[in-house]
């Protein structure tokens, strides 16, 4: 078995912004040789998430629309006795993960016909890492 890791940085310009991971993902399965294994998704922030669903633009604004209603901003949160104003960003990274593992078929990401993979930022506009760890043979 072999393993093959890959970091990405991401900055986005807004609080709150979702990022299609896919082809990325493609790409790193492809330098790393694998043709059989898994591949982990990783959110290396506690205020960040990874999930995997439909690329459609509606389905976007409902997964907002629900994790706004379950964890929606507020002043009130404890957490921002601490100076912090992202309690729900914690929260929301709850509700999505921090992570997935993707199969890894005959050289290819084994996804269904309409899954794509996509990286959740809830309290962005910093520097915030993804690792991508690829293992198989």
């Amino acid at each position: 078995m072999k393993a093959h890791t890959e970091y990405f940085t991401f900055h986005t310009n807004k609080r709150r912004d979702l990022v299609h991971l896919t082809p990325q993902l493609e790409q790193v399965r492809s330098r790393s040789g694998i043709e059989e294994g898994f591949m982990l998704v990783s959110a290396m922030h506690i205020t960040a998430g990874v999930f995997v669903n439909d690329d459609e633009s509606g389905l976007h604004e409902d997964i907002w629309k629900w994790l706004e209603g379950l964890a929606p901003f507020r002043a009130e949160y404890k957490h921002h006795r601490t100076g912090e104003d992202n309690g729900d960003a914690h929260l929301k990274s709850l509700l999505v993960h921090h992570e997935v593992t993707v199969p890894i078929t005959k050289g290819r990401l084994d996804l269904g016909p309409w899954q794509r993979v996509f990286y959740a930022e809830f309290d962005g506009q910093r520097d915030k890492r993804l690792i991508v760890k690829v293992m198989g043979i």
